[in-house]
């Protein structure tokens, strides 16, 4: 397709003396299309060239030659140059494009197959999967659908939480009680029973957290007893997220957690032992991070065990080693922005290349919050992950129902399985991930507005024009005047910016921008299908009207499923 932002960047590059694509960053696509399809800020040009921004903007106009056919029109207004682009040229570019690419549209190559490494999920296994994980699994498979697209090779890493003091406490809790409880039958439910209970028993008998301590210690040192009880846990626990992944149709690479980086820690202390960073303090050993502002680095207990940053660090030696990535993702809260601030400065010791180091990256989000506050395991007050994807389905299924009761059972289940979940999904994606999310029914099953099913509904409505005709018209007998006018043109607009908008959630790591095209997609056709009579008698403008539909039907699936967000036929 002819890039049009390119083009326009050629125009003003014949002008100022500024490379083509340092101009195409700077030039935006203006909300009102009135002021035209790309607009150029003169603003960013005032400083080099000591000009007024509207002097810059009419010298540049005035001075453009040769403006090739696809630019239908250039105006000033302010310190802006507004251009407009060939409509007539815009569809038939689209048009064809969707006709070459199907449902590959907007797929590109640009990653050149290298590998990006999406550290993502990572629940602590004898623990609920509660909708705290849910941010991480979803904005992790996002991230790893959306760098697929763009030609990359995506690795999902579910790091699980499968180490740490935690199972020291769930040891001695078991070694304590486990006769008491049904682990086998029932193992998430009746561990986090006994987590809490050896919990309140830590903080009543300061001697008891001792044995805990020294039974993670026995674990690191390969104690038989404590190594079996720790496969069991996790064992079991895998089993049980299996379950919640599947309904999410999340999908990872390895599973490989914290404990698979446990014999491979030593060569870490090793390496930084020979840089002289590593120093003692009261016991343990640290790195001392003073000079870059930050507190210092623990690599080691007083007793000798290991900590998070430790695992992490043999982490990123062993992926950097395993995938040569291109980028290292780490989506975890915002909590533990320091945690990788500190880890990725102590990596730059571990003497691997630049080209690992500088590009690791932490993709931090907001927590998902109760309206009472924070949930917390050892309190036990968590929403569990499944309980809430099921009610969904339940109550998307009671909706089903009272709409379309003709519907037959076995279908109507699995349309409210993929309703019910694609609703929670876009919930979580539909906002920057930054932002804290408080945890609201009412918000996640709302089912008008700018939610997943009424995305979902976009597309029924779409699938539905489209099986009132025998087939899918050949673009041969498209007469693309038809389609020239201004609710087409949005639709087309917003089709011809797919792969910018896919690169651009890329570039910010942000689902957020794709949850948001989504809307405006649905929003055009809406606006369009109220407009126009689609099936209709003139031919000429039915097969271009089914042609848009077409193209409109198969971007709103592709982009539904980078989130994750699986597209039901009928509702």
């Amino acid at each position: 397709m002819i890039n049009f932002k390119k083009e326009v960047a050629k125009l003003i590059n014949s002008i100022v003396n500024i490379p083509i694509d340092e101009l195409e960053e700077y030039i935006e696509i203006p909300k009102d299309s009135n002021m035209g399809d790309y607009a150029f800020p003169c603003f960013k040009l005032a400083k080099t060239l000591k000009k007024a921004p509207t002097q810059i903007a009419e010298k540049i106009k005035n001075g453009i030659k040769n403006i090739p056919e696809c630019i239908e029109n250039i105006e000033v207004v302010g310190g802006y140059i507004n251009f407009y682009i060939e409509k007539n040229i815009l569809i038939k570019e689209v048009i064809q494009e969707i006709d070459l690419k199907k449902s590959e549209y907007g797929k590109t190559d640009i990653g050149n197959n290298e590998n990006i490494v999406i550290d993502y999920s990572s629940p602590n296994i004898a623990k609920p999967f509660h909708i705290g994980h849910l941010r991480s699994t979803v904005i992790g498979g996002a991230l790893y659908n959306i760098y697929n697209f763009l030609g990359y090779n995506s690795i999902g890493i579910n790091h699980l939480g499968d180490y740490g003091t935690q199972f020291g406490k769930l040891i001695e809790g078991y070694k304590r009680w486990g006769t008491e409880y049904d682990i086998e039958n029932n193992p998430i439910e009746e561990l986090t029973k006994i987590y809490i209970r050896i919990n309140e028993l830590c903080k009543e008998d300061e001697q008891v957290l001792e044995e805990c301590r020294n039974n993670f210690k026995k674990l690191e040192e390969k104690d038989e007893y404590c190594t079996k009880i720790w496969s069991k846990f996790r064992e079991l626990s895998l089993k049980e997220f299996e379950r919640i992944y599947e309904m999410l149709g999340s999908k990872f690479d390895s599973l490989n957690g914290e404990a698979f980086y446990s014999d491979k820690m030593p060569e870490v202390i090793e390496i930084l032992e020979k840089t002289g960073k590593l120093k003692e303090s009261e016991g343990a050993r640290i790195i001392d991070l003073e000079e870059q502002g930050m507190p210092p680095c623990l690599i080691e207990k007083s007793n000798g065990s290991t900590t998070y940053a430790t695992r992490d660090l043999a982490a990123i030696l062993y992926r950097a080693r395993t995938y040569n990535f291109k980028k290292a993702l780490y989506v975890t809260s915002y909590e533990q922005v320091l945690h990788f601030k500190q880890i990725f400065e102590v990596a730059k010791l571990l003497g691997l290349e630049e080209k690992y180091t500088n590009n690791l990256e932490h993709i931090p989000f907001g927590m998902v919050l109760l309206k009472t506050g924070k949930m917390s395991t050892r309190e036990g007050n968590v929403i569990k992950l499944e309980e809430l994807l099921n009610e969904s389905i339940k109550r998307v299924e009671k909706i089903i129902e009272e709409k379309n009761p003709s519907l037959e059972p076995e279908e109507k289940k699995k349309i409210a399985k993929k309703v019910g979940i694609g609703a929670v999904i876009f919930n979580d994606l539909a906002n920057s991930r930054i932002k804290d999310e408080i945890f609201d029914w009412d918000q996640i099953l709302n089912f008008n507005g700018e939610t997943g099913p009424y995305i979902q509904y976009t597309y029924v409505r779409t699938n539905s024009v489209l099986n009132k005709v025998n087939e899918i018209p050949s673009i041969n007998k498209i007469d693309y005047s038809a389609l020239n006018k201004k609710e087409s043109i949005e639709i087309l607009k917003l089709i011809y910016s797919y792969t910018d908008t896919v690169k651009l959630a890329a570039l910010k790591n942000e689902p957020s921008i794709i949850a948001r095209y989504l809307i405006d997609l649905s929003h055009a056709f809406s606006s369009f299908y109220n407009e126009n009579k689609i099936i209709c008698e003139d031919k000429n403008i039915q097969d271009a009207y089914i042609y848009l539909t077409y193209a409109t039907n198969t971007v709103l699936k592709s982009s539904a499923e980078l989130l994750g967000i699986k597209m039901p036929k009928k509702m």
